[in-house]
C-alpha cells in the first residue's frame, strides 16, 4: 500500500501524495516536514485521523458496518441502484475487486494507519511530555482500529508502507495492533497534558480504549489470557466515543438512517436465524429498532439517529462478552456464565443498553454457552462491524452450506491494490 499523507481536520490544510512516487504540494500549505516537526501540525494530523476514519460515505465509519451488515444479514438493500451494496448482500462471486464499499474500507484504513504511523515516527519532536504521551496514545488507537478493520475483512494485508509492500497473515496484523496498543499503554504512564486534551477532538477515553482494543484483538487472535487481563482493566462506567455535529456528520445516519434509500436492518430479530431469535422481552429490541413508523428507516439503531449521534468506540457489553468467551474457551464455564449473565440481566449501562432478561438457564456445555455468547454478541453489538469476524470464529454456517448465515468468508482484494502491488495475493474463493 502506497502512502498518502493527510494534514487535515475540518479547516486544516491538506498535503497529498499521489499513488506514484511524485509528490504535489499545495503552495499555500505546509510541507510534510514542516508539519511533522511542529507540535501544532502533529495535533492537527491526529485530529485528521478521526475525520478520515469516520466522516462520509467513503469512510470506514460507513463502509465497515455496511459491508459486514450486508454480508451477515444484519442489513438489507432497499434500492438496487446502490449496486455495490446489493452485491455485498448477494455475496459470493457478486462481490468483485472494484466494489466501492470494500475498496473504501481497505484504502481508508490503510491511510489512517499510515498517517498514525507518521505521528508515531515523529512524536519525539514534541518537547512537552504530556502532549507526547497523548499523541502516542491517540495515534496508536487509530492505527490499531485501522489494522482491526483490515484483519476483519481480509485474510492478509501489508503492514509496511511502500511500493509492492509484502502481505502478512491477518494474525500478524492483529499482533501488530496489540503491540502498538501495549506500547501506548506504557506511554500513558506519563499523564496526558491539558495542552493535548484541550486541542484534540473530544470523546475518546485513551486509557480505557487502549485496554478495550487489546481485549478485542486478543480474542480475535485466540489469546484468551491477554483478552481477560486487558478486559479486567476497562472501567465499564466510562464512555469512549466518536463525536459528530451538523458539519462532521454521523456517517451511518447521514447515508442510511436519515432516509429510506440505501439499506436498513433486515428485521427486528437482528438478522439472526430462528434458532437464535431474541426473546420478545429483550429490551434491546426497543433500543435498536423503531417499529412504530417506517418514515425514518426500520432501525433507529440508537447510535445512528441524528447528525450528532455519538458512536461508541467500544461498549461495556462487548467487554463482558469478551470475558465470557475467553472463560468458555478456556473451560472455565461457571465464570463464563457469570459474565454472560452480566449482559443478560443488565438493565442499562453507560450507553443505555440493557437486555433485562433472566439469567442463563440453558445447557452448561461449552458448545451451548458459546452459542449463547454468539447470540448475545449479535444483539448487544448490532451494526458495530463485528458479526463477520464472530460468524467465522464461532463456526456459524458459511456460504455454500445449509442455512448459511453469511454471504462470504473474506473479501477480495480491491482493484486499487491489485493494480499497484504485485505482491497482492490471489483472492479467496468466497
Amino acid at each position: 500500500m502506497k502512502k498518502t499523507f493527510i494534514y487535515s481536520v475540518l479547516t486544516a490544510t491538506t498535503l497529498l501524495a499521489t499513488s506514484c512516487n511524485q509528490e504535489f504540494l499545495n503552495p499555500s500549505a505546509a510541507s510534510e516536514q514542516q508539519v511533522v516537526n511542529d507540535v501544532n501540525g502533529l495535533i492537527a494530523l491526529a485530529n485528521g485521523l478521526q475525520y478520515r476514519l469516520t466522516i462520509g460515505r467513503a469512510s470506514p465509519g460507513y463502509a465497515l458496518p455496511t459491508a459486514i451488515g450486508l454480508t451477515t444479514k444484519e442489513l438489507k438493500v432497499l434500492n438496487a441502484g446502490n449496486g455495490d451494496e446489493a452485491f455485498l448482500e448477494t455475496g459470493a462471486t457478486s462481490v468483485q475487486n472494484p466494489n466501492s464499499v470494500i475498496s473504501n474500507l481497505w484504502n481508508q484504513s490503510h491511510l489512517v494507519k499510515a498517517n498514525a504511523e507518521t505521528i508515531l515516527a515523529n512524536v519525539n519532536n514534541v518537547q512537552d511530555a504530556g502532549t507526547k504521551s497523548g499523541l502516542i496514545a491517540y495515534a496508536s488507537i487509530f492505527k490499531a482500529l485501522a489494522l482491526g478493520n483490515l484483519a476483519t475483512g481480509w485474510e492478509q494485508a501489508p503492514l509496511a508502507v511502500g511500493t509492492n509492500a509484502a502481505f502478512v497473515p491477518r494474525a500478524d496484523v492483529l499482533k501488530s495492533a496489540i503491540t502498538t496498543l501495549e506500547s501506548a499503554a506504557t506511554a500513558l504512564a506519563t499523564p496526558v497534558s491539558a495542552n493535548f486534551t484541550s486541542r484534540i477532538v473530544p470523546g475518546i477515553d485513551l486509557a480505557n480504549t487502549i485496554q478495550a482494543l487489546i481485549a478485542r484483538y486478543s480474542i480475535m487472535l485466540g489469546d484468551y489470557d491477554k483478552a481477560l487481563a486487558a478486559a479486567a482493566k476497562v472501567d465499564l462506567t466510562k464512555k469512549s466515543a466518536f463525536n459528530f455535529d451538523d458539519t462532521s456528520r454521523n456517517p451511518m445516519f447521514d447515508v442510511v438512517f436519515s432516509n429510506r434509500n440505501v439499506t436498513e436492518p433486515t428485521n427486528t430479530d437482528f438478522g439472526l436465524p430462528a434458532t437464535l431469535k431474541p426473546d420478545a422481552a429483550d429490551k434491546r429490541i426497543a433500543f435498536f429498532f423503531q417499529t412504530s413508523s417506517a418514515t425514518n428507516n426500520l432501525g433507529r439503531a440508537s447510535f445512528y439517529t441524528a447528525n450528532n449521534s455519538a458512536i461508541p468506540v467500544y461498549l461495556p457489553g462487548e467487554i463482558m462478552l469478551i470475558k465470557a468467551e475467553a472463560h468458555a474457551r478456556k473451560g472455565n464455564l461457571d465464570a463464563a456464565i457469570t459474565e454472560l449473565n452480566n449482559v443478560l440481566t443488565k438493565t442499562t449501562d453507560a450507553w443505555g443498553i440493557g437486555a433485562g432478561l433472566p439469567a442463563y438457564a440453558g445447557d452448561k456445555s461449552a458448545a451451548a454457552i458459546l452459542t449463547e455468547i454468539y447470540k448475545q454478541r449479535s444483539i448487544e453489538l448490532f451494526l458495530q462491524g463485528f458479526r463477520l469476524e464472530d460468524s467465522r470464529r464461532f463456526g456459524r454456517p458459511g456460504p455454500g452450506t445449509a442455512d448459511a448465515e453469511r454471504t462470504r468468508n473474506w473479501y477480495p482484494y480491491p482493484t486499487t491494490e491489485k493494480d499497484n502491488n504485485t505482491n497482492t495475493p490471489n483472492d479467496p474463493a468466497i
